[in-house]
């Protein structure tokens, strides 16, 4: 669909917002100002004590399982990052990228749904969890709710729960409210040791005037960031035989890989609220959300290591035991076996020119701006009450990057026609550290040989420039009767219509240079040319690491990619090749996903003796209308698929109030899960890696379903304390299922065919390095395989206990004294994941290695990603004489993960395991005066790191993650 005639209500939002604005400007300046007006309710909180008690009430008074968190004053959630604060909550773990909370599971899934006030968001890709949580500031939120159970006015797509980010309603505000909040940030292993400003404040009052009450909030913040990650990598997925006949594993492949991820984020929150009398209350919601996220990464790989296997044997042996998998052949045991734990890896002159060692710079960037629009209003007319609402979620994203890599030519050992050659390395995986350096021994080379750009040469420039559009249009009518009867309280039903849309457009130059007669030396763009960051022992003190080396400098490929293109092909010139292109779109990744959803529900609510709750129906019908290009010998062809579904979600609540005190709750629910834009989309895109599927959408992918039950107890025994124990359980089928199929590989030489087409399976990819699939020095281009996701026939159950516990002293004063002023909150949760008939298969070299230790044909049942079966929470806090403080630690067991650094394939076939971990956060904030306070914030005080394996939890360590500790110090005043 167009967007001439795409159901669009950004434009009518903004109009209708700016006659309400004129019409309430006039209406002040007619009207004498009055100060006093009568409030339902306080919702700015101060003080840790104050927000825990009056969430609880919250919490405590809806008939549906919900959570909630509130600011401790204005712009000061516990955490400075979303993420982290929902943490906090009972049932929710999160994942970090470079030590930042980036992603949130509930209830041990990544499937849930994000809105702000109320409205939908949508994210910066193909998911439907909406915005990430990176890109909002807490600065702007006074409170986090989570809805666990859904009623049947819940928008349905959400399979652990909904969250719902809101900001300040103005008419809710007893004073007017200025405050402001400044804050300096210093991340530990930053190379420069600077501080990166936080800037946040709000303005908010109300008025009472002859037109009625108005009120205004206006909330912004401004953020840098300077975030970095250690993240070492070793390979030991192949197989090689000692001579008395042991078999073990050699070493594959080393990377050093240095991110840093440097944030500008800017948030705007604005509200309107207008009542001109008892029976209406119009309002206007605005959020602006700008996030650039440059990243200035740097890899140090040591590759061909493998065609030394059996010549540079190791020094030493660990054992590794695998354990065992499930999969399609039951359970299956794959035995121990050796593998190297230290060893010299010398530089070869015999044809082989190996090991090498290459640069990369990393730039994949990204900038995205968010907006999100709501206009409408609440209304109570006799026994009617309700709302209407017109709402507009936007996200445009682009995603910039000019990666690059860098060869070194030893100038001590010969050299082929290839442009690589051998350096030699020294490793020691011993003591849990991924440590590699370059060994010292007579051809090793020297500082002033790694720090002179002759020896350099370029091998390959990766350019993208992918842009996302994302929107959602929605219009809502929500209304409420008074049934004013003995048992049912009130009737409620209403629509909701819902235009979705999605584009995507891949713009991509990859350029791959094997030869040294293709490839330019570094003198001649030495110009664009740094050294590389020389800290990477700051993280653990590891003695052993690649010290000294040059890169392309990666802040010049962020600011100015055009002059970095410019010299690089200046050289290209020199040595008379073709210059190297700009992206261009890349036809088959672009689709144009279209949705339109009509949804009606009818609830019941309902009250009698001790039980409260409500039950109803949702109904909901979608139409899809995905556009896509298809390239069939050479030709492109644009393709248009439709596809529609409909579902029928009962929801049901029930509360049962044994006591004042006491009461038990139970829920049941379905509801859906919508697949993500690019499974539904008729395109697809290739990596540069020959290892990833390349994943090819299904038009006809229809929702998973999920049947939800729980059933939990509750009892508020004192002020601001409560525990509870509850227990949940759902139900998927129609699961999203992968289908692969594989390229055939010659058996004697272990290649794959490299040209077009691929007769054997798999598709041909233009751009991937053949690698290990392709004789030394093949160029770009081999077959890979595809994937596509169906509906499959299985089903997947989740379940768990949720335990939570939370204690005040403050009633003890009389006896404890100062020490009234501590508090506890903790938590746990026990989850399962089980079910499903999806298969991860070990690669060709896994296969190998497991068929030597005798377990043939090894698949593993695919597992729920991110889902720790234990994770605990304890914060432990003090709020007395103006000192406010609080320290959270958090732990979670170990989990499945496909986030594993430089790499997008799986190793070994599946995801890794990430080892169990905690973090420690702490603050400490004192009030100066009534309306000044000062402020310290400490993320991962002890600089936890992370820690995961391949194939099992405890088996092969591969991955580490060494990140770092956060200082934020600053002061905030309230006028």
């Amino acid at each position: 669909m167009s967007d001439d005639n795409k159901f669009n209500l950004s434009k009518a939002v903004a109009a209708i917002s700016g006659a309400m604005m004129t019409a309430s400007t006039l209406a002040f300046a007619q009207a004498a100002v009055a100060q006093e007006s009568e409030m339902l309710e306080e919702v700015v909180v101060t003080g840790i004590r104050a927000s825990l008690e009056s969430a609880i009430q919250e919490k405590r008074a809806a008939t549906n399982v919900m959570e909630v968190i509130q600011a401790d004053d204005i712009g000061k959630l516990p955490d400075q990052n979303l993420a982290e604060v929902l943490e906090n909550i009972t049932g929710i773990q999160i994942t970090r990228s470079a030590g930042v909370g980036t992603g949130v599971q509930i209830r041990g899934t990544n499937a849930n749904r994000t809105e702000i006030n109320g409205v939908s968001t949508v994210g910066s890709g193909a998911g439907r969890s909406g915005i990430s949580f990176d890109d909002v500031s807490a600065a702007i939120i006074s409170e986090v709710q989570v809805i666990k159970a859904p009623d049947a006015k819940t928008v349905e797509g959400s399979v652990g729960g909904t969250i719902n980010l809101k900001t300040i309603r103005p008419l809710e505000l007893n004073e007017p409210l200025i405050a402001v909040r400044v804050q300096g940030e210093q991340s530990s292993l930053s190379d420069d040791g600077g501080w990166s400003p936080r800037l946040s404040g709000s303005f908010g009052n109300n008025w009472n005037t002859d037109a009625g009450d108005f009120g205004v909030v206006l909330s912004g913040s401004y953020t840098e960031q300077d975030v970095s990650a250690f993240r070492p990598r070793a390979d030991r997925d192949n197989l090689d035989t000692l001579a008395d006949g042991t078999n073990y594993l050699p070493i594959q492949f080393f990377v050093q890989d240095y991110d840093n991820y440097q944030y500008e984020t800017t948030n705007l929150a604005g509200t309107f609220e207008w009542a001109p009398n008892d029976a209406f209350t119009f309002y206007f919601d605005a959020i602006l959300n700008e996030q650039d996220r440059f990243q200035e990464s740097t890899r140090v790989q040591a590759s061909g290591v493998s065609t030394l296997i059996g010549t540079s044997l190791p020094d030493s042996y660990e054992t590794v035991d695998f354990g065992s998998v499930d999969g399609e052949n039951g359970t299956q045991n794959l035995g121990s076996i050796q593998a190297a734990l230290t060893g010299v890896i010398d530089a070869q002159n015999d044809g082989r020119y190996d090991p090498n060692l290459r640069l990369s710079t990393d730039t994949g960037s990204r900038e995205t701006s968010s907006e999100i629009f709501s206009l409408g209003t609440n209304f109570e007319l006799g026994k009617f009450s309700g709302k209407v609402e017109l709402a507009s979620s936007t996200n445009d994203t682009i995603n910039p990057d000019f990666s690059t890599t860098l060869n070194f030519i030893n100038p001590n050992t010969a050299v082929g026609t290839d442009n690589d050659n051998g350096t030699p390395i020294e490793y020691d995986l011993s003591g849990g550290s991924l440590a590699f350096g370059i060994a010292d021994v007579a051809n090793a080379p020297s500082t002033a040989d790694l720090l002179d750009p002759a020896n350099y040469v370029l091998r390959d420039v990766n350019q993208s420039h992918d842009v996302v559009k994302n929107s959602e249009d929605a219009f809502r009518i929500d209304v409420s009767y008074d049934l004013d009867m003995s048992i049912f309280t009130t009737i409620d039903f209403g629509y909701r219509f819902n235009s979705s849309q999605s584009v995507n457009n891949d713009n991509a130059s990859n350029v791959g240079l094997r030869t040294l007669a293709e490839s330019p030396s570094g003198n001649l763009y030495a110009e664009i040319l740094t050294a590389g960051p020389d800290n990477f022992n700051d993280a653990d003190g590891r003695e052993l690491y690649v010290r000294d080396f040059l890169t392309i400098n990666p802040t010049l490929s962020n600011s100015n990619p055009d002059g970095v293109l410019a010299a690089l092909n200046s050289a290209m010139s020199a040595i008379g090749q073709d210059p190297i292109s700009s992206p261009t779109s890349s036809t088959n990744a672009f689709f144009d996903i279209t949705e339109e959803t009509n949804a009606l529900y009818a609830q019941a609510n309902f009250a009698a003796g001790i039980f409260r709750g409500n039950f109803g129906l949702r109904y909901l019908e979608t139409d899809i209308d995905s556009v896509g290009n298809r390239t069939t010998d050479g030709v492109v062809e644009q393709t248009s698929t439709t596809g529609s579904y409909d579902f029928i979600l009962p929801r049901i609540n029930l509360v049962a109030d044994l006591t004042d005190d006491i009461m038990l709750r139970a829920a049941w629910s379905k509801d859906i899960r919508r697949p993500d834009f690019d499974d539904l989309s008729t395109s697809f895109s290739f990596e540069t890696s020959p290892n990833p599927a390349a994943a090819i959408g299904n038009p006809g992918l229809e929702p998973e379903e999920v049947e939800s039950f729980e059933i939990s107890a509750e009892w508020y025994f004192a002020p601001s304390s409560m525990v509870s124990a509850g227990y949940f359980h759902k139900t998927r089928t129609g699961l999203f299922v992968g289908q692969q199929e594989d390229p055939a590989v010659d058996p004697d030489t272990g290649y794959r065919d490299l040209t077009a087409p691929c007769e054997g399976g798999g598709i041909y990819n233009p751009i991937a390095d053949p690698n290990v699939f392709g004789p030394a020095g093949s160029s770009p281009g081999v077959c890979v395989p595809t994937s596509i996701t169906v509906n499959g026939d299985g089903e997947t159950t989740q379940q768990g206990i949720e335990l939570a516990f939370q204690y005040d002293l403050a009633g003890f004063e009389d006896v404890l004294g100062w020490a009234s002023g501590f508090g506890i909150v903790t938590n746990y949760t026990w989850q399962e994941f089980d079910g499903g008939d999806s298969y991860y298969n070990a690669t060709s070299r896994a296969a190998t290695v497991f068929s030597s230790l005798g377990a043939d044909d090894v698949t593993m049942r695919a597992a729920l990603l991110d889902n720790s079966e234990n994770a605990y929470n304890f914060t432990l806090y003090y709020e007395k004489y103006g000192l406010s403080a609080r320290a959270r630690y958090t732990w979670r067991d170990a989990f499945r993960s496909d986030d594993f650094g430089s790499t997008s394939s799986y190793p070994w076939g599946f995801p890794v395991v990430q080892e169990a971990r905690g973090q420690l956060n702490a603050s400490v904030n004192y009030d100066i005066t009534d309306q000044f306070s000062v402020g310290l914030e400490a993320v991962n005080l002890t600089e936890s790191e992370i820690e995961q394996s391949c194939v099992n939890e405890g088996a092969l360590l591969c991955f580490q993650g060494l990140t770092d500790r956060r200082v934020t110090l600053g002061a905030s005043y309230k006028f």
